[in-house]
């Protein structure tokens, strides 16, 4: 039962996470609220919920290990396997990306969040340093947006891009889809701790561990599945900063209100490994970002291998 309880709350929590976006976005349009506020807010954080919903129900639940463990793997699994997969099977184009600063932010909030992490464990006051930040990057991500539609990019075309708008959308069909995700996320959220916590302790296996495999590849699964599809399409010139953006956001948005809501123990073998992997793995996109290179098929090759190898090590 306990499996199918993950497949369960996975299902749910993908179903309802993107029924929220719908909601939201639709909703927000609207009433007038721009495009651009939109995207750097409620899609972001209508994307991440699945992650927020189950690190915050892990730490209700006295499991914080699959809280940490899930935002650490899905950051690595992020890097190693969302842009890997893909350009595994068709190459990604995002040599025209410029990704440079976001790309710099993300780093620069990984090295803080792993500084944070030595001082662990992670309680209120972590959280609003990392809070901090989160509005510090939107901040500047807001300002940046604004400055390049003053110079003529069209609020149009930016309605029409965004995740989940549909100027057609009737109102009772908005509620619909903002009851649903509202419904759906901590339903979801609750079977995947519960089932997860559960075959964690039948196998014996950590709930560190269970939380930077299993779970971590479950709240990753949308920007994997958008990413195949875009890559199928043609459409992949803004997969590298999806990823950079999920990445900021996990770190600084998830663990930053999940430590509000109680402390986040960091095991040891974070501090010895897993941190150090996750920034290695964004370590590794640097020559993606900064010499304009397309993500091409042995690169996505390399990008998987390492995924599965590190999967491998940490179920051996």
């Amino acid at each position: 039962m306990d499996w199918i309880y993950v497949a369960l709350g996975l299902t749910i929590l993908l179903l309802a996470g993107d029924a929220l976006v719908k909601g939201a976005v639709n909703l927000s349009l609207r009433l007038g609220i721009p495009a651009l506020i939109v995207s750097l807010t409620i899609v972001a954080l209508g994307t991440s919920a699945p992650e927020l919903l189950v690190s915050v129900q892990a730490v209700l639940r006295d499991a914080p290990g699959i809280a940490l463990g899930n935002v650490v793997g899905s950051n690595t699994a992020n890097i190693l396997l969302v842009l890997g997969i893909p350009a595994l099977m068709k190459g990604l184009s995002t040599g025209e990306s410029d990704t440079r600063h976001s790309y710099i932010l993300m780093m620069g909030i990984s090295l803080v969040f792993i500084a944070l992490c030595v001082t662990g464990p992670l309680t209120w006051w972590h959280g609003f340093v990392l809070l901090a930040l989160l509005v510090l990057m939107l901040t500047d991500q807001f300002r940046r947006a604004r400055t390049h539609r003053r110079l003529g990019a069209s609020c149009t075309a930016a309605e029409e891009d965004l995740e989940g708008a549909d100027p057609q959308m009737p109102a009772w069909k908005i509620a619909l889809f903002l009851v649903l995700g509202l419904i759906g996320l901590p339903l979801g959220a609750d079977l995947l701790v519960d089932g997860s916590v559960d075959i964690a302790r039948d196998f014996g296996i950590s709930e560190t561990v269970i939380g930077l495999t299993l779970v971590a590849l479950g709240t990753s699964a949308p920007e994997l599945a958008t990413t195949v599809m875009a890559a199928l399409r043609n459409q992949t010139d803004v997969a590298l900063g999806n990823v950079i953006g999920s990445n900021i956001f996990n770190l600084a948005g998830i663990i930053g209100i999940t430590a509000l809501v109680g402390p986040i123990p960091v095991d040891a073998e974070f501090l010895r490994f897993d941190l150090w992997v996750m920034l290695g793995a964004s370590a590794l996109i640097a020559p993606f970002v900064f010499l304009g290179w397309n993500v091409n098929r042995p690169a996505g090759a390399v990008l998987t291998l390492a995924y599965l190898g590190y999967l491998s090590l940490l179920l051996v």
